[in-house]
């Protein structure tokens, strides 16, 4: 099962791999569109409009690499909150975890780039964790490379460095026939030109997921989406996951 947080990170994280995943299940958290209502306007439209342009625009990704619409749960939660609702996220994504009896889940690393992609970090690993405190089996968990900030800037399609371990790393270097299916792809995403300027074409990197400890902060120093009207800091976001594990009953270290 691939877990992301928006339509088009897919496509930005996962690219050239997606055709492999013909049989899986998607889960897409958030619905789209900032409640803000600047990313809608800028490609003028209102929030309804924005939110259908965003899936039409997943579902022409994901076709172009043979997924039906059907793989496709779409949960709907408001873009740039899904960490107001990591309780929920957990169970929702346990639950479907269940029902799909999916044996690993592809998902963001905890990194500080955006505040939806480190929930869904959240909501994956707690999902598992509540699946093993039911004595139910739990997938395997693997990340794919986000963004994250960093001394040199804003640094796209790679890892920050594990806390306690280093997991294998497995970085995939894409043919020039590959990097032209995954500029085909970013092109299904016409409203997130600008955002999707920032991934490599040329790899694509993913690892086994190692332990996160939700209370922290995933790096020294100021995090992306703190540079960012987003509505959320890392001080807020550990808080609120604090909360969240205190309401599901899990530990703190994923």
């Amino acid at each position: 099962m691939l877990v992301v947080a928006h339509p088009d990170d897919a496509s930005a994280s996962v690219g050239t791999r997606l055709a492999r995943l013909r049989d899986a299940r998607f889960a897409c958290v958030t619905d789209g569109p900032p409640r803000d209502g600047r990313d809608a306007a800028r490609n003028g439209l209102d929030l309804g409009s924005y939110a259908k342009l965003r899936h039409r625009e997943l579902e022409a990704a994901l076709a172009l690499c043979g997924i039906e619409p059907s793989q496709l749960v779409c949960l709907g939660i408001p873009d740039q909150q899904a960490s107001l609702s990591l309780a929920q996220l957990a169970h929702s994504l346990a639950d479907l975890f269940v029902e799909t009896g999916a044996q690993a889940v592809l998902t963001h690393a905890y990194e500080g780039g955006h505040p939806d992609h480190d929930a869904c970090a959240f909501g994956v690993h707690a999902a598992c964790r509540l699946l093993r405190k039911r004595s139910a089996e739990a997938p395997a968990v693997v990340e794919m490379a986000g963004y994250h900030w960093g001394p040199e800037g804003l640094r796209a399609g790679a890892f920050l460095p594990a806390r306690d371990e280093t997991p294998d790393e497995v970085m995939v270097r894409l043919t020039p026939e590959e990097q032209v299916h995954k500029r085909a792809l970013l092109a299904c995403h016409a409203s997130q030109e600008q955002t999707l300027r920032q991934y490599p074409l040329d790899t694509e990197r993913f690892r086994i997921a190692p332990h996160h400890d939700f209370l922290q902060a995933p790096h020294a120093g100021e995090l992306y989406y703190e540079r960012h009207p987003w509505g959320m800091n890392g001080e807020r976001f550990r808080a609120l996951a604090a909360a969240a594990l205190e309401e599901l009953g899990v530990a703190a270290h994923l």
